[in-house]
């Protein structure tokens, strides 16, 4: 079987562009705009100019005020048409994806059911690896719990017992003071 040029051209790395606003993780500036303006200049496509020209507006709310994200910062969309034929072509290329893979799956099912096994069998290990370093890393989270919680209880009723104490305290010092306060009305009533 032949691999379709488009599918090669998936797997094969470029450069790394400039970054923009993010439209299903794909830059809206250096990649939707010039393809829709492409299949629009073809034929392929009926997007409107205005939504080419200006591709991000203001998002407005219900009540048609100007929205604004939790941060303060006004909210922005992109154009309506751009964004439903960006899912159409999401939706499309998922599509080719799931029809390549069921094709060569059909024309090549031992092969297919190799690289699997391939797959598995070369995971397992990492697998594995990141199983036993989670467990560990539960155990060591659960133990640490358990001993912040035993530090937070014997500080509490470390607490509690100097609470007891100044109260014992504070009783004896009353306690004091009112025999000290009875002498001296003794003192003063037999003077």
């Amino acid at each position: 079987m032949e691999t379709p040029s488009y599918i090669k051209s998936l797997l094969t790395p470029t450069t790394k562009q400039p970054q923009g606003r993010k439209v299903w993780a794909i830059d809206l500036q250096t990649v939707w705009i010039p393809f829709f303006t492409a299949a629009n200049t073809i034929g392929d496509a009926a997007i409107p100019a205005e939504a080419i020209g200006c591709p991000l507006r203001l998002g407005y709310d219900k009540a048609g005020q100007v929205k604004f994200s939790n941060a303060g910062r006004p909210v922005i969309k992109v154009a309506k048409e751009l964004s439903d034929n960006i899912r159409i072509a999401r939706d499309n290329f998922t599509a080719n994806l799931l029809n390549y893979a069921g094709t060569v799956i059909r024309d090549n099912a031992d092969g297919y059911k190799a690289q699997v096994a391939l797959a598995v069998k070369a995971g397992e290990p990492i697998y594995q690896h990141d199983r036993t370093e989670l467990d560990n890393a539960l155990k060591a989270r659960a133990e640490a719990e358990a001993e912040a919680v035993k530090q937070a209880e014997a500080v509490a009723q470390a607490q509690a017992e100097a609470v007891k104490q100044a109260q014992a305290q504070a009783e004896a010092v009353a306690q004091a003071e009112a025999v000290k306060s009875r002498s001296k009305k003794r003192e003063l009533v037999t003077a």
